[in-house]
């Protein structure tokens, strides 16, 4: 039996494994015939002993080779874009077209040399200049990063070619990589291409490592190990909350993306001008990639009324009469049962689907729960449980009063939206209601379904806990997005040679600067 190689200190090399395991065609059940190696603490040592040393060089590394190697690498994955997709599809059951080749690999080397850019020109730094005082401050790169990849954006957030990873490398880090063990195959193809523009630019070694498969409790020991210095974790919320608590114990950043429901709350104006279309609009986001986005609406909240009741009657049938969608894995659908298991126990009813699709393990059928405003407030937290996958809760609150104490209850999100009328019947309800909601959500919509994150520098993809552990921080949109994985360096009466080039007086970007006594804020 032969072992795919890890990737640590430069080469690829026969992993230390504890066992192997093999990922599975999502579509037909079977075994792929590649085996992964699950490591050992011994290749965990290896990658981080190299990961310190790399760092200590990419000191040295000017901004332009950094930026260098990200166009590079994007160049490269779209040259092997046909290989890259056509396996992301086996192992994930993504459709080659449009969702792989057409958005997800394009959005990936997108973000990739918008970071590049971001890192050649140095904003996301903030240098700041006090000539008076002889201080100056700047963000620097943190250290050794190490970001766990999720199971449903192969590509775009990918252990080693997503947002996480770019952002660290863009900010000076080097980054270890853990595959998710859904795509191995995926992620190794990737990091050959990473591996190769490292070397084109001459980087240090360790600057791209690539591991596949952990035990927990090594990826606990990781996250407290004084050689890495933070953490991008996406994924289930009981695994990143392990995480979190290893990290937090010895003050460790670390980024998570846990989960997260994205209420989207209809207005009666918009309901009564056009319910039947905002259905459908509604059922589309849900029911897209069989709702496994982290921005699927899993909640939606209605005032009663009759275009309300009319609104639930045409989802659930939407529901009922849509396909039932492919999951990742028996594991995902094992996963969703559960999720609906959980909102039933807590009150839910369920108004459609509810169980598992016969004879297939990675379907479950299209599911549509309902729970009053009240039932809602009496059991908040259990009905918030995010059901990953094509189910959704609609709450129905008696009145103004009681969507304003739902909107109350309701934990951080990554997103939240609100529909209401364009004659302007709303526009009160709006003001009354919008402020609870802009609190507990990272981006606020309006008039428009959460699904899809656009690359943009405005883009906000975080938001409050538990969405994410940071709600000061972005996944999504550089230069932002690189500030997780820096630290503050302050220089106090440092000697001009001595100092970073962005922080002497000849830089021309410094973000404030005092003169003669006079703080000026210089042009970007």
């Amino acid at each position: 039996m032969s072992i795919q190689k890890v990737l640590i200190a430069g080469a690829w090399r026969a992993s230390d494994a504890l066992g192997t395991f093999q990922a599975k065609n999502p579509v037909s059940g079977e075994l792929l015939e590649e085996h992964y190696p699950t490591s050992n603490w011994a290749d965990c040592e290896a990658a981080l002993d190299s990961a310190r040393q790399a760092f200590k060089e990419l000191q040295q590394v000017d901004r332009e080779v950094l930026a260098g190697f990200l166009h590079d690498y994007a160049n490269r994955i779209e040259a092997q874009t046909d290989k890259i997709v056509s396996l992301a599809n086996l192992e994930t059951g993504l459709p080659l077209e449009p969702r792989l080749a057409s958005i997800e690999l394009p959005r990936t080397t997108n973000q990739m040399r918008q970071a590049a850019e971001a890192c050649r020109a140095g904003h996301w730094t903030h240098p700041i200049i006090d000539t008076a005082a002889g201080i100056r401050t700047q963000f620097g790169p943190i250290g050794p990063v190490c970001v766990f990849g999720p199971n449903n954006f192969p590509l775009a957030y990918g252990s080693i070619s997503g947002g996480d990873f770019i952002a660290a490398i863009a900010s000076g880090n080097p980054v270890i990589a853990k595959a998710h063990p859904l795509h191995p195959g995926t992620t190794r193809l990737l990091a050959e291409e990473a591996q190769s523009a490292a070397v084109a630019a001459g980087l240090p070694a360790g600057t791209v490592q690539l591991l596949y498969n952990m035990p927990l409790e090594d990826g606990e020991k990781l996250a407290q190990d004084p050689r890495l210095a933070a953490i991008a974790f996406t994924g289930s919320r009981k695994g990143g909350l392990k995480l979190k608590a290893a990290a937090d114990a010895v003050g460790k950043p670390i980024f998570l993306e846990l989960g997260s429901i994205n209420p989207v709350l209809v207005l009666p104006g918009a309901l009564a001008e056009k319910g039947p279309a905002l259905s459908e609009e509604f059922t589309a986001s849900c029911l897209l990639a069989t709702g496994q986005f982290c921005t699927s609406p899993g909640m939606l909240l209605l005032q009663a009324d009759a275009h309300a009741e009319a609104f639930v009657d045409k989802t659930v049938s939407a529901f009922a009469a849509a396909p039932n969608g492919l999951l990742f894995s028996e594991a995902g659908c094992q996963g969703l049962a559960h999720a609906v298991k959980h909102l039933s126990q807590a009150g839910a009813q369920v108004l459609t689907g509810g169980t598992p699709v016969t004879d297939d393990e990675r379907r479950y059928t299209n599911t549509v729960l309902r729970v009053s405003g009240a039932e809602f407030l009496a059991n908040s937290l259990a009905l918030q449980s995010e059901a990953f996958g094509n189910a959704t809760l609609i709450v129905v609150a008696s009145d103004q009063a009681e969507t304003l104490k739902v909107l109350d209850a309701l934990e951080g999100n990554l997103t939240g939206c609100i529909y209401s009328a364009s004659d302007g019947s709303d526009d009160d309800a709006y003001d009354a209601l919008a402020p609870a909601l802009r609190q507990r959500v990272g981006r606020l919509l309006n008039d428009k379904m959460p699904t899809g994150v656009a690359v943009s520098p405005a883009m906000n993809h975080g938001g409050p806990f538990p969405a994410t552990a940071q709600a000061g921080f972005s996944a999504v949109g550089m230069p932002g997005a690189l500030l997780r994985f820096a630290m503050l360096q302050c220089y106090d009466n440092v000697r001009p040679d001595r100092l970073p080039a962005g922080l002497r007086d000849e830089n021309p970007r410094a973000l404030w600067r005092q003169i003669d006594g006079q703080w000026t804020k210089d042009s970007l």
